[in-house]
């Protein structure tokens, strides 16, 4: 299997720089990019990014994408399924764990303490985009 994002090893980078909020994102809700060589319109390869969400921030539409979704929540909490002002839901607190296939409608989300979460998307079946293989049994 080949990969298109470059090997780093442990790179060392700046936790308070760097951020940017995504396209159709309110603000407050930032991301930092770790590797990506996704390409959308092609449907191949893959994107790996932490995604912060301010104190008390919320989106009013819920998300749907043709990638692979992988989300863990790394510290705060964040509820899914809010209306549009931000009310109802289920809440989940850190350390949770979410997985998307292609298609899933999920959201809008909010935070009320905010919340730090890796995000791993990836085109299923695509060059460069295949999870790994883990052995059937992994101890604990």
């Amino acid at each position: 299997m080949l990969y298109e994002k470059p090997h780093v090893e442990f790179d060392e980078f700046d936790l308070t720089a760097g951020w940017e909020t995504p396209a159709g994102y309110p603000r407050g809700i930032t991301r930092k990019v770790l590797a990506i060589d996704i390409d959308e319109t092609k449907k191949t390869g893959s994107r790996t990014q932490l995604l912060r969400f301010d104190k008390g921030v919320f989106t009013t539409e819920p998300f749907v994408h043709d990638y692979m979704e992988e989300v863990f929540l790394i510290e705060g909490d964040l509820t899914v399924g809010s209306d549009k002002s931000g009310a109802g839901g289920g809440t989940f607190t850190a350390p949770s764990y979410a997985s998307r296939p292609p298609g899933t409608v999920h959201g809008p989300f909010r935070s009320r303490l905010g919340c730090l979460l890796l995000e791993f998307h990836y085109f299923v079946g695509t060059r460069g985009a295949s999870p790994p293989t883990w052995p059937a049994t992994v101890g604990n």
